[in-house]
């Protein structure tokens, strides 16, 4: 791994894109319990990271210019500096490398961190993902477990086109052995982070570039270094009697703005964030559809096998099926490439106008 000149040169190339859309003005939220600070999903996330690191001495980062440069997206800020070369390790632009290190170490029995510059270039490692790390705690009879958290930014951010902009949440979320978390606020982030990391199982964590620079309230109990979110627990952030809205990531905001909007017009929406997309909390939805009888999805990835599919699946099949008033509807990304063009890329992604359209219709108001 050894930095030459032309690996200095690449690096350096790297530096100048890097994170460019992170710094983009973003709106804070409030969080429904009493806060203690605002905290930027950022923060969030180098908090969980530095309070883990510190806990466990098998836990380490890697990825590309997690390091010196501290993150692509200043996520690893001052880790570097604090913990040194043998727990923040720059990587080579070798995803596929890079992330066989990380499950060989965790079969090893280490806790590696493996970073992504985006889930895109997951697909340059998806063999050593999935064949490696999902399978082999099952093939190995429960002999060799393989602790590894994979994480960085999914979805589409800005202008960053087709290549950059795919939600992964619909493709591991479909593979067993794997769980898959998805936060929306700093609470989730840091939490589902710290929860990650303890978790025997390879775990996928997609978050959003979009969101690193929102600020949230976090609780007393949220800055706790031994504050958790549990894994495959979904989060009512909005009570609602009319009509139940499910999100993941940053579509979760669209949906408060909605439910905003449609109450002054007497709509009352629920809001679920899911936080986890695997294992599905399926219950905490059909306790809210069997209370607000309507049910929309909402997310940034493609409609086909997508995640609002497999809620409509399992609601179809469950106790709630009966208690709805409608068909379920999904709002979902387009079904096309992410286009560069800013008036176009706007077009491909659930808005607040989308989603407050798919209320209207299902209510039939």
């Amino acid at each position: 791994m050894a930095a030459g000149p032309l690996w200095s040169l690449v690096r350096g190339v790297r530096r100048l894109g890097g994170g460019r859309f992170s710094a983009l003005p973003q709106r804070g939220f409030r969080s429904s319990g009493p806060a203690a600070a605002q905290v930027t999903v950022r923060d969030a996330l180098n908090q969980a990271l530095d309070e883990e690191i510190e806990r466990d001495e098998k836990v380490f980062l890697l990825g590309e210019e997690v390091a010196q440069y501290d993150g692509a997206y200043k996520i690893s800020r001052g880790l570097w500096k604090k913990y040194g070369d043998k727990r923040i390790i720059d990587t080579p632009i070798s995803e596929m490398g890079f992330t066989g290190i990380a499950v060989g170490a965790a079969m090893a029995g280490l806790r590696p961190v493996c970073e992504f510059m985006t889930f895109n270039f997951s697909m340059q490692a998806i063999d050593q993902i999935i064949n490696s790390a999902a399978k082999t705690y099952y093939m190995s009879s429960g002999l060799v477990p393989v602790p590894i958290v994979f994480r960085g930014p999914n979805g589409a951010s800005a202008g960053v086109a087709a290549q950059h902009s795919q939600c992964f949440a619909a493709w591991y979320g479909h593979c067993p052995g794997l769980k898959v978390v998805s936060p929306w606020s700093a609470e989730d982030a840091k939490g589902l982070l710290k929860a990650s990391i303890r978790d025997d199982n390879p775990v996928v964590m997609l978050e959003n570039e979009l969101l690193y620079g929102v600020s949230f309230e976090l609780s007393e109990e949220a800055l706790s270094k031994d504050f958790i979110v549990p894994i495959g627990k979904a989060k009512i952030e909005k009570q609602g009697t009319h009509i139940t809205l499910v999100a993941h990531s940053r579509p979760v905001s669209h949906c408060l703005e909605a439910a905003a909007v449609l109450a002054k017009d007497g709509v009352e929406c629920e809001v679920i964030n899911l936080r986890t997309i695997r294992p599905m909390d399926i219950e905490t939805i059909e306790s809210s559809v069997m209370k607000t009888n309507n049910l929309v999805t909402v997310e940034g990835g493609w409609p086909q096998f997508g995640v609002g599919a497999e809620i409509c699946a399992r609601i179809m099949e469950g106790p709630a099926f009966n208690h709805l008033d409608a068909p379920v509807v999904r709002v979902t990304g387009a079904d096309v490439p992410m286009p560069y063009a800013k008036i176009l890329e706007e077009n491909c992604i659930p808005q607040v106008k989308d989603i407050i359209f798919a209320v209207k219709k299902t209510l039939n108001i």
